[in-house]
């Protein structure tokens, strides 16, 4: 499982990237994304875990989603 920021739902308030910076960062728009390189859930320590939980269920317009991760093809 991955986590995803929903860019027309994200205002760029930055509390997921000031709980959780090594998984969430600010694109040139200002809205949150995420860093691919370290946003597969299951691969994650249990404490960072609980920052990404935390951040999604924190978001003040929901924008952070989780989502199957896609099969390689």
């Amino acid at each position: 499982m991955k986590v995803k920021v929903n860019q027309e739902a994200c205002i760029g308030c930055g509390a997921c990237q000031a709980i959780a910076p090594s998984v969430f960062e600010f694109n040139d728009e200002g809205f949150a994304e995420t860093k691919e390189e370290n946003n597969v859930v299951d691969t994650m320590d249990e404490e960072l875990k609980e920052d990404v939980m935390d951040a999604l269920e924190g978001c003040p317009t929901g924008a952070i989603v989780e989502v199957e991760e896609e099969a390689a093809a």
